[in-house]
């Protein structure tokens, strides 16, 4: 190299070689110092100094994502697009994942890539309400202060008080708390768990019966059409636990109605913590007034056949509902049910009974045109409607909602109906 340098400067005028050894030097400097902080050992360095381990995204339900280690004490987390056919880019509503650091670290979190991107445009975020949940041990999750920043970022500062600590948006329900869930129950003789389908990736879908076949109205329920937003699986899992607690509340619940719970549609996005559709692009709430194509959304095609052979056996559920996670947490009504007698004062009485017997204190009420509701309505004659659950505040209880505040919320949803059943009856 330095006889390459050599040969370089004998063709320089002697007067102009002083002028060239400043820069020389720089080029050596800057050359040297690069390879050093991009070494191996210059990374381990700066680890060491941040105290970052690593970001585990492998866990149960675990987010993707794309992460660095901006400085000493700041972590760039740039949260990947989501993927609908026809419609690309659409945000990321998930994370999850383990944050291994040493414990006594400091660490701020700025999360990017809020915005939606529809045709190489973006669509500025406008929500501004984001939360934060974090847990030593993926279960016992409490709030950490948020912050919006410049460009579109939410900025978390975390304090280790151990070597690792797991990071949510809303506290998580995987298909394996699923799976404990019907373990749990499918031996008691108010259960019948019944296989209908598979999801694109071929997990059995079932159905979760509680109650009788001969019980005078029937409920269907569906959850986690969005693999993102957990609040309905934990309001199922209040509904089950009230309805199999052997108290005469819950006997009485049972002689006026039996449940039917999909309570996972979109299992393989829960599986793969995607954050809104399926494995295929689609989005299970949308489209439900033509039938479901079996090859790209194979889980709304098993829920009709399911609710096809109800109907055909006499067995049409009086009530309908699909829970979902949103910012607002409004019920949303059919506008087909509109042209429906009786639909309208149905859904008055129960939002009513709602607002009087559980925590449900929301303003908002919708008539949609696209989703669950409106499908089950105009194909199948079912008093249907869209609960949101709101994700980041509890109106009635003053609070940001935890697993537990809709578990308490399932739980007063089975007084709830059968008031409901009650009430419309006598009309």
């Amino acid at each position: 190299m330095i006889k390459k340098i050599r040969k370089f400067y004998s063709f320089i005028p002697k007067s102009r070689f002083l002028i060239l050894i400043p820069i020389v030097i720089l080029f050596f400097a800057f050359s040297s110092n690069y390879s050093v902080n991009n070494s191996e050992e210059g990374i381990k360095k700066q680890q060491e100094k941040s105290g970052l381990t690593y970001i585990n995204t492998s866990i149960e339900n675990g987010s993707s994502f794309n992460w660095e280690l901006a400085n000493d004490s700041v972590v760039n987390i740039y949260l990947n697009y989501d993927y609908q056919r026809n419609s690309l880019n659409r945000a990321y509503d998930h994370w999850h994942f383990l944050l291994e650091a040493k414990q006594g670290t400091d660490l701020t979190l700025v999360f990017h890539n809020f915005s939606e991107i529809y045709n190489g445009e973006k669509v500025p975020f406008d929500t501004w309400i984001m939360d934060c949940i974090t847990a030593p041990d993926d279960r016992n999750w409490d709030h950490v202060p948020v912050e919006w920043i410049d460009g579109e970022r939410m900025k978390v500062k975390i304090h280790m008080e151990s070597d690792s600590l797991y990071i949510a948006r809303v506290d998580p329900y995987r298909v394996s708390d699923l799976q404990n869930l019907v373990s749990n129950i499918k031996d008691n003789e108010l259960v019948k768990i019944s296989p209908i389908g598979t999801t694109v990736e071929g997990r059995e879908l079932q159905i979760i019966q509680v109650g009788k076949d001969t019980a005078p109205h029937q409920i269907f329920i569906r959850a986690r059409a969005h693999a993102w937003e957990p609040g309905g699986n934990w309001v199922v899992e209040g509904i089950i636990k009230k309805l199999l607690d052997n108290s005469e509340e819950s006997k009485k619940y049972l002689e006026n109605y039996a449940v039917y719970i999909l309570p996972m549609a979109n299992m393989d996005g829960v599986a793969r913590g995607l954050s809104r559709f399926n494995i295929n692009g689609m989005d299970l709430n949308r489209n439900l007034t033509a039938p479901a194509d079996p090859n790209l959304t194979p889980e709304n095609a098993a829920m009709e056949k399911w609710l096809e052979a109800m109907i055909a056996k006499g067995m049409k559920p009086d009530l309908a509902i699909d829970f979902h996670n949103d910012s607002n947490g409004p019920l949303f009504f059919s506008s087909a049910g509109k042209e429906k007698i009786g639909y309208v004062e149905n859904m008055k009485v129960l939002e009513g009974i709602l607002r009087e017997h559980s925590w449900f204190s929301e303003h908002t009420s919708f008539f949609g045109t696209t989703s669950f509701e409106e499908g089950l309505m105009a194909r199948y004659d079912i008093d249907a409607l869209v609960y949101e659950l709101n994700a980041h505040w509890i109106k009635g209880l003053d609070k940001k909602p935890l697993s537990d505040d809709w578990i308490l919320l399932g739980g007063q949803l089975c007084n709830v109906f059968d008031i409901y059943f009650k009430e419309t009856n006598e009309q």
